[in-house]
This record gives C-alpha cells, sequence and structure tokens, in this order.
C-alpha cells in the first residue's frame, strides 16, 4: 500500500490547514491510520489515529481541542483538519497505515507503511 500526504504550507497563527492522506494500492478499510509530526531538532510524535475496527479516532491530548481526523471512503483519503494553528504545530507532517485494527495496537508498534510527508510552517 501507498500513502501520498498532501496540504502542507504557510499559514499564519490562528489559522488552519486541511492535511490529506491517500491511500493506494489497498483499501483503506483494511487499515489503521495515524498521523504523526517531527518539528526541528525535535522527536516524532503521534497527534492522531483512526481506527478501521469502527472508525473511531484518537487525538494526543496536546491537539484534542485544535485537531480532527476524518475519512473520505469514497475517495480513500483520510484529512487531519488543523485549526488554531500555533508556531509549535509547525513540523514535518506524517501519515501512516497498519493492519492492525486497533489504536491502542497502532500506537505501541511501528506502523509498517508510511507517506513522504507534508511540511506546514505557522510563522507571521
Amino acid at each position: 500500500v501507498q500513502l501520498q500526504a498532501s496540504g502542507g504550507g504557510l499559514v499564519q497563527p490562528g489559522g488552519s490547514l486541511r492535511l490529506s492522506c491517500v491511500v493506494s494500492g489497498g483499501s483503506l478499510g483494511d487499515y489503521t491510520i495515524g498521523w504523526f509530526r517531527q518539528a526541528p531538532g525535535k522527536e516524532r510524535e503521534w497527534v492522531s489515529c483512526l481506527s478501521n475496527s469502527d472508525g473511531s479516532t484518537t487525538t494526543a491530548d496536546s491537539v484534542k481541542d485544535r485537531f480532527a481526523t476524518s475519512k473520505d471512503s469514497a475517495k480513500s483519503t483520510v484529512h487531519l483538519q488543523m485549526s488554531s494553528l500555533q508556531p509549535d504545530d509547525t513540523a514535518v507532517y506524517y501519515c501512516a497505515a497498519d493492519r492492525v485494527r486497533y489504536c491502542i495496537t497502532f500506537l505501541t508498534t511501528n506502523p509498517d507503511y508510511w507517506g513522504q510527508g507534508t511540511l506546514v510552517t505557522v510563522s507571521s
């Protein structure tokens, strides 16, 4: 399976962006999908997860009031809607996929498939 992340760019503090992760070469419904980010000089951190067992989402506490994950099954795409963006949100955002059914499992393993990343820069 291949993942293609897009939607990053430059946005002012307080602005919004929607990232997209298109899944190809496999069925979206077979995979749990997660979003991760890595800021310059920092370790990669998990942002959100969409479980393939029931479509439920889990979001990191640091962003849960501002970020939301959704899917468009018809387009085999998972979106990460980000609002009230702050400079600390600046990072390369990656989507990842694995056949595990639950986010609790997904987040404790290294997902098998990764997209190439899309850069989000929050700056005035």
